[in-house]
């Protein structure tokens, strides 16, 4: 496997994020999703974290969700048979799996759209061959869990799409994006998503990732992200000052609304006080929060 460098811009429909919700009232932790509703509206990261109040998924959601089945299943497989219609095969299985463990699915892709939503999908896992070449080499890891615990108590959770080893012990971070890419590539919000997952192998490793590489399948493009361990302890000065701020307002229960141009495609915006909506009563953070709260340092992003 070699590394090189492709410069590329992020916008998305993301897969299905289940994995950093908390387990019945367990503890919550920090990923790049939950980070990045805090910092978008708090009162957002509340509906979902903490009142874990349903939301609706979107066609482009699921979508997501079905390339990257396909794709991790593409890599269960030995690197000769990865070609192109394999890889286009493995859309329709990958489909019946998720209606099975997810009937409801079925609703947001009606019979008479179901055929163009199965093409398209298959469009992008071809196009995910311009990108890179799966047969040259093998998936160290496939959907990987990383869960990670900074030395000041921030609990980091989250799923990695795949890691690459080189041979000669490179490694390599890498995730699929079924949208395109953004127009700068200094777009906070991605660049916080690689460094999150370049900090998560640091605590989990002790390595620092060669390389971490976004693949936009909707618009062919790569962004790739070389990050050094001075900066990442930077990083994750920051990650503690938005858990600080989190526990804080978890103590609390003062989520304030934070309204954008993004409110137009909120599910809890009929719940929302800036538009004259009620919240539910607050139950309470989940688990147990520290009887005092770590000293964090705080700065700005």
């Amino acid at each position: 496997m070699s590394i090189s460098e492709s410069p590329a811009p992020d916008t998305e429909g993301s897969p299905l994020q289940v994995d950093e919700m908390p387990t019945g009232r367990g503890r919550p932790a920090l990923s790049p999703s939950r980070a990045g509703d805090f910092k978008q509206c708090p009162l957002l990261y509340r509906f979902r974290v903490v009142d874990r109040l349903p939301e609706v998924a979107t066609q482009a959601q699921v979508k997501g969700t079905l390339v990257h089945a396909a794709l991790e299943a593409l890599f269960g497989l030995p690197a000769a048979e990865r070609v192109p219609q394999t890889a286009v095969d493995l859309v329709r299985p990958s489909w019946e799996q998720m209606l099975a463990s997810s009937p409801e699915l079925a609703d947001l892709v009606p019979d008479d759209e179901r055929e163009a939503f199965l093409d398209h999908a298959s469009s992008l896992v071809t196009a995910y061959y311009r990108l890179e070449d799966p047969t040259r080499f093998d998936a160290e890891s496939r959907e990987l869990r990383v869960e990670a615990e900074l030395d000041d108590g921030v609990p980091l959770r989250g799923f990695v799409d795949r890691i690459d080893v080189a041979p000669t012990g490179e490694v390599r971070v890498v995730d699929y994006k079924t949208g395109h890419a953004p127009q700068e590539f200094s777009e906070s919000k991605v660049l916080f998503q690689m460094k999150f997952y370049a900090l998560a192998l640091l605590r989990t490793r002790a390595i620092v990732p060669t390389q971490l590489r976004l693949l936009y399948l909707g618009s062919e493009t790569v962004l790739t992200y070389v990050p050094t361990e001075d900066e990442l302890r930077r990083f994750e000065r920051t990650l503690s000052a938005i858990w600080k701020a989190i526990l804080t307002a978890g103590e609390t229960g003062d989520f304030q609304p934070k309204p954008s141009r993004l409110c137009d495609w909120c599910d809890h915006k009929s719940r929302c006080p800036s538009f004259g909506g009620t919240p539910p009563p607050y139950p309470g953070w989940p688990g147990d929060l520290p009887q005092t709260l770590p000293k964090f340092v705080e700065i700005a992003e």
